[in-house]
């Protein structure tokens, strides 16, 4: 199988996870990994895998992001898999009492976004990974003002997400990766 990992980075957080993925998914298969401004539809011809990765913007996948899988034409003969870093809880996060609502209210969008357009275009959808990035300074600004004012919560989640992605975020990438090749 040929593999390719795609991705659209602005503060190394989704690049630190699209290597690690492109790390898993090479462990069996002939693999390449580029950064989505430097690829093109025409470029995924010949590959029977692409990873596409993005930031989250807007509480949803990156606007180049968004147009590049917008840009995919019907029925592509690839099955796809889409992975996401975000500056908010991770849903399934039981240290912190409101994760779910807040990755649902400005996260979740992205994992919806792969999923519809991978219905309306006819791709093979394989599924998804989303991890915790560190937020930079005016994202920061953004959610401590809107998403999280209480000041307990605030400090508790600025402990936590400076340290994403974490190894244990990358090494589920790359074992996301793994299952996905593997499944194909």
């Amino acid at each position: 199988m040929k593999v390719l990992v795609v991705y659209f980075s602005q503060t190394s957080n989704t690049k630190r996870v699209a290597e690690s993925i492109y790390e898993g998914g090479s462990k069996e298969h002939e693999a390449d990994i580029k950064r989505l401004e430097e690829v093109k539809f025409e470029d995924l011809h010949g590959y029977d895998l692409v990873f596409i990765g993005s930031t989250c913007h807007d509480s949803d996948l990156a606007k180049p992001t968004i147009r590049f899988l917008e840009s995919i034409p019907e029925n592509p003969p690839f099955s796809m898999a889409g992975f996401y870093t975000h500056s908010t809880y991770t849903r399934d996060d039981k240290r912190f009492k409101r994760a779910e609502e807040v990755f649902d209210k400005w996260a979740a969008r992205g994992l919806r976004t792969f999923e519809r357009i991978s219905r309306e275009k006819g791709i093979d959808y394989k599924g998804h990974f989303n991890c915790m990035g560190a937020p930079n300074p005016g994202i920061e600004t953004f959610i401590k003002t809107t998403i999280i004012q209480d000041e307990e919560e605030w400090e508790e989640y600025l402990e936590e997400v400076k340290k994403h992605p974490s190894p244990e975020d990358l090494e589920n990438a790359k074992l996301f990766a793994e299952r996905v090749t593997t499944s194909k």
